[in-house]
């Protein structure tokens, strides 16, 4: 295994997390804050110091593989979490580090969860780097580099692959960074306007890049206590469910829009079936929550933000769904597990997977009615190949069982039953508020120190789907070469 090289690259991350932490230092010096401001300081320096020890390990040549991107890509956002939680740590914003890491993983995975009781009481530099983390995250840190500077060379897609969410990475084009590079133009065109649509509804510049950049990561960090219905606006709340729902669709799809290739748009399933569960659940919620409220349209909004609020992954709220009734919150706690759509910002299990896994079920179940006939899956078209079948099972099964054991490891922390379930998988879908202590007006500050290490692990699990954070956790990695 070229452990030289991945050190390397490793190092030239770290090395670039350093320069992003001037961004927010920047921030903290116009409001003059500046124990902040020296906090991010003193972070960027351990950081470029901790890169340029790693980088001058790696040699002149090398190439990636598959099971070496996986080892990057789950080395490197677990030194991200680690290093960027510092700022926080260094200030004493938050004086406890496992807090601080904690917070930071929520950041980067885009998850949104938190253990902070009172959000306005930081300072403006520590808010912005706390949603630029979603806004790096969301996107990918691997994508967020290589479309600034090449990484892996000829090899990058194999780093691409163990980053992007879902099933498969299909490339817009042949080489890597240029696949960066378009991804990066579509990420950043949807936030210009975004924000300018959020400042002319009304909301205060500083206010609308904080939620441009946490909605364009779906993580959901605002800077109110109340999130989104601190504004009390429909239209503000009506633009962010609008660019909710499109930063949780592939963005391949975008890209088709740009080349006009609608055929491919006409053909795609994913998006059609997204939209078909999002308007079912809001329709069973409003009717549901309807009595709650004192307009149709009001009730139709409330309902809408937090069905595409929690399918998105993202976790900005506008009501306190923990009081709504058990059917309601039973389809909450469902949408966190379907998640958004494969090359999107958002998390959970995927349109595309559970497409994949239906009609892997439907396949079998007409094997056992008709033995003899031969049939494929196929999607959009498409047969779906069986090694990617079953990755894909093989996924879900990892999945299950890292959610049963982390729900048993978390109920030693005196949570009912709802609340070790909603935790556990508000983290590992990586969506923000769950129910309960940890609901839409609670947070996560009350948890032990294990329970919030053994989520935070699985933000990480859940935003790298799994295989490389695991894969680094094997001894008998480190000790084998492999390409």
């Amino acid at each position: 295994m070229k452990k030289r090289l991945i050190f390397g690259i490793l190092g030239r991350f770290m090395i670039i997390e350093a320069v992003l932490m001037l961004l927010p230092a920047v921030v903290s010096l116009i409001y003059k804050e500046y124990n902040s401001m020296n906090s991010f300081f003193v972070s960027a320096l351990i950081s470029a110091l901790f890169g340029t020890v790693l980088h001058i390990q790696k040699p002149e040549k090398g190439d990636f593989y598959a099971k070496e991107g996986l080892m990057t890509i789950g080395l490197l956002w677990v030194m991200w979490s680690l290093i960027g939680a510092l700022p926080f740590y260094i200030s004493r914003e938050i004086p406890k580090y496992i807090d601080c890491f904690f917070e930071t993983a929520s950041g980067f995975t885009t998850t949104g969860a938190t253990i902070l009781t009172d959000i306005e009481a930081l300072s403006k530099g520590m808010l912005f780097w706390r949603a630029f983390t979603h806004w790096v995250g969301g996107m990918g840190v691997l994508v967020f580099v290589m479309a600034i500077i090449p990484v892996a060379g000829n090899n990058s897609i194999h780093l691409m692959r163990a980053e992007v969410p879902g099933p498969a990475v299909s490339k817009l084009v042949p080489k890597g960074m240029r696949n960066a590079k378009i991804l990066y133009g579509i990420y950043f065109g949807l936030c210009v306007i975004e924000f300018i649509m959020l400042v002319l509804g009304g909301m205060p510049v500083y206010d609308s890049i904080i939620h441009t950049f946490s909605t364009a990561g779906t993580g959901g960090f605002s800077c109110k206590n109340a999130s989104i219905a601190a504004y009390n606006s429909a239209y503000l709340q009506w633009v962010i469910i609008a660019f909710m729902f499109l930063f949780s669709l592939n963005f391949n799809l975008y890209y088709y829009m740009i080349i006009r290739k609608f055929s491919a748009i006409a053909k795609d399933s994913e998006w059609k079936i997204f939209t078909a569960v999002v308007i079912a659940a809001t329709i069973g919620i409003t009717v549901s929550i309807y009595n709650l409220y004192s307009t149709a349209e009001e009730a139709i909004r409330t309902a809408a933000f937090q069905v595409v609020s929690v399918i998105s992954t993202t976790g900005f709220i506008t009501a306190n769904y923990d009081i709504w009734n058990g059917f309601s919150k039973t389809i909450i706690i469902i949408l966190m597990f379907i998640g958004a759509c494969a090359g999107s910002t958002g998390g959970g299990l995927k349109i595309s997977r559970i497409e994949i896994m239906a009609k892997t079920a439907s396949k079998t179940l007409r094997s056992l009615v008709r033995p003899n006939s031969v049939s494929n899956i196929k999607i959009d078209g498409k047969t779906i190949d069986d090694e990617t079948v079953r990755t894909t099972n093989g996924y879900f099964i990892l999945y299950m069982a890292l959610f049963a054991i982390s729900v048993i490891l978390v109920s030693v922390n005196s949570l009912t039953l709802e609340e070790s379930i909603s935790s556990v998988a508000t983290c590992i879908n990586n969506v923000g508020p769950g129910l309960g202590v940890v609901g839409p007006i609670g947070n996560f500050s009350s948890l032990s120190f294990f329970s919030k290490l053994v989520l935070s692990i699985d933000m990480l699990l859940g935003r790298l789907e799994i295989f490389p954070l695991l894969l680094i956790l094997l001894p008998s990695v480190w000790r084998r070469k492999f390409i």
